[in-house]
């Protein structure tokens, strides 16, 4: 089961090749909450609501009008977080940019680390993971629609990852809503200037959806990351993920985000990025204005398609009250 979310108000479910309307419903997040108020699954609480009307997924991805598959009504409430070094792909591009010509740098020992105790047995607590922060819903990003690179940045790019969603339940109690693609966009250059700029590197938007898959995450995904210019494809690269292909597992990254109380406050929306061991600029590839990266993986239905553009410079100044 795939959900989507309409700009205008309007969830969309799709099995199979149909798609429809969830009546009674103009957010994913309303779901989500009628959901854990019934103590019932998502499939129940739309089977009990029946099948609306009929739509055509593909179009509406192309004209524009999906929005991330989840959004908070306050941005203010939506966090956007991630974790890094996950992948077993992963360490070989940070390593690149972090090397330390005494020894192995904090990057690789920091991969390590997850290799050695990211998958704990049921009863223990795992290592904890490289954990970084986005912003609030104000920079969640719908397909379609433009990534903005801040006028200082250094570099936009692209990374390819899963995203998971959660809402957190009147007691604190977090709740996975589900998985889908998403563009963990970040500033590579000025992370590679110092690790310790991984923290402004990451400031930055992210764009997620369209679909979000309902259910566990798969053990093995496959997908590709790809970058057209000018109509063509200029860079493309498959990537994998699910736990088969991670140092951590998905209730270990989990654990370590919600173990902090911050991030239990009843009503909150978390968006939270697994990881990716696939970039372009590992490959030593520059992007443009106006480069399309695309974001494909069949398992979670349609590709996530945004444009790089750049901001025009804003000054910044501070008053004194």
């Amino acid at each position: 089961m795939f959900l989507s979310q309409l700009k205008t108000g309007g969830v969309i479910c799709r099995q199979g090749d149909a798609a429809c309307l969830v009546p009674g419903f103009a957010y994913t997040y309303e779901l989500a909450k009628a959901a854990i108020a019934a103590k019932a699954p998502l499939a129940a609480i739309i089977e009990r609501q029946g099948a609306g009307d009929a739509v055509d997924l593909a179009a509406l991805a192309a004209q524009g009008k999906l929005d991330c598959p989840v959004r908070h009504p306050d941005p203010a409430h939506m966090y956007l977080t991630g974790t890094g070094l996950t992948h077993t792909g992963s360490a070989s591009a940070r390593d690149s940019m972090h090397t330390d010509t005494a020894g192995m740098s904090d990057s690789m020992k920091m991969f390590r680390m997850g290799i050695e105790g990211g998958k704990p047995k049921p009863g223990e607590t795992g290592v904890q993971p490289e954990w970084f922060y986005k912003g609030t819903g104000v920079e969640a990003v719908a397909p379609g629609e433009d990534l903005v690179s801040p006028s200082f940045a250094l570099d936009g790019g692209e990374e390819p990852e899963l995203a998971g969603y959660y809402i957190i339940g009147e007691d604190g109690t977090p709740f996975r809503i589900g998985f889908s693609v998403a563009n963990e966009f970040s500033d590579h250059v000025t992370e590679k200037i110092n690790y310790l700029y991984l923290a402004h590197s990451k400031l930055r938007p992210a764009a997620f959806g369209p679909e979000l898959m309902v259910g566990a995450l798969p053990d093995h995904v496959e997908g590709t990351s790809r970058i057209l210019r000018d109509g063509k494809t200029v860079w493309e690269k498959p990537f994998l993920s699910g736990e088969a292909n991670m140092s951590h597992t998905i209730a270990n990254l989990e654990y370590h985000h919600f173990k902090y109380a911050l991030f239990r406050q009843p009503g909150d929306l978390h968006v939270h990025m697994f990881g990716t061991a696939t970039l372009s600029c590992a490959d030593g590839f520059v992007t443009k204005e106006g480069d399309i990266f695309e974001i494909e993986a069949p398992q979670f239905g349609l590709p996530l398609r945004n444009r790089l553009v750049r901001a025009a410079e804003l000054p910044v100044t501070v008053n004194m009250l």
